[in-house]
């Protein structure tokens, strides 16, 4: 295993700044009422303990049970509340004042891309995505995440934040690990990124931008001809492989403009280009911004 070049879905997370948190870790009862949505997260709710009824829309309300994982990738509105009827909205994120009945102790946090330039990685899930973690046998990961979570939670010892919020990180991972696995995701980023073929060449793509990649080099990446490649890389990821280049390398270029104070001649050079003006004309096409623009509005 090379750690040198992470592979491609690390280092897409590292480039986006992927951040978790959990923020609530309570017992409810009486009658309550949640949504968290709204804050441009990508919001999640563990039920540990008890039951809940998830309200979307015109949908039917759907039965949460303990172990069950609803994650909203898209932050649609919902209500996850103590009853099958959908509360009224005044009774929306009002603290109950009936201490009585059934309790339901529910894990509440979000995920995040710090990097708001980058094209949504999770653009192929649905609106909601729904786990039952107490019938995946063939996923203990995700249980033993989601215990160690808990458990942290519960105990409250020092550094127990950090800690938990690192797990909600490797949540993340394993839900689209999940997604993938039992095909919910049929196309698009994610899918090219778990391709056993076009994986090579996206983490190739990632680990070397600067690289004066041609079609052919990529398609050698992936042991595969030049013409099945750009097919199979055009028709997994939604684009030709070149223009992904240009995308990623956009990527990496906005990423040392905001954080580090290195000549846009040296961010050009380490993102493939052999003279500013061609990076500043490619730059300005991808982002509809200049350079110096991104460097000043930082």
């Amino acid at each position: 295993m090379n750690f040198d070049q992470p592979d491609g879905l690390s280092a897409l997370l590292q480039r986006l700044q992927l951040h978790a948190e959990v923020y609530v870790n309570g017992e409810f009862c009486g009658p309550w009422a949640v949504d968290t949505s709204g804050a441009k997260h990508m919001p999640f709710h563990l039920i540990s303990r008890g039951e809940a009824w998830l309200h979307m829309g015109s949908e039917p309300p759907r039965h949460l049970t303990s172990g069950d994982l609803v994650f909203f990738p898209h932050d649609d509105r919902h209500i996850i509340a103590s009853d099958s009827l959908c509360p009224a909205e005044e009774a929306i994120n009002v603290d109950s004042q009936l201490n009585m009945g059934p309790i339901t102790q529910m894990v509440c946090g979000f995920f995040e891309f710090k990097n708001k330039q980058a094209w949504p990685l999770v653009e192929a899930l649905g609106s909601v995505v729904i786990l039952d973690l107490s019938a995946m046998s063939d996923a203990p990961q995700v249980r033993t995440v989601l215990d160690l979570m808990i458990g942290e939670l519960s105990r409250e010892q020092p550094g127990h934040y950090a800690v938990v919020n690192h797990l909600a990180y490797l949540l993340f991972v394993e839900v689209i690990r999940q997604q993938i696995k039992v095909g919910a995701i049929q196309s698009g980023l994610l899918t090219a990124l778990f391709d056993t073929r076009i994986s090579r060449a996206l983490a190739a793509i990632h680990g070397q931008p600067g690289r004066h990649w041609s079609l052919e080099l990529l398609a050698a990446e992936t042991a595969m001809g030049r013409s099945s490649f750009a097919k199979r890389f055009n028709d997994m990821v939604g684009m030709p492989a070149m223009q992904y280049l240009v995308h990623w390398r956009m990527q990496e270029a906005t990423h040392e403009l905001v954080k580090t104070q290195r000549t846009i001649t040296d961010i050009a050079e380490q993102c493939g280009y052999e003279s500013e003006a061609a990076f500043r004309k490619a730059f300005k096409k991808v982002t509809g911004r200049t350079p110096s623009d991104v460097r000043k509005a930082r």
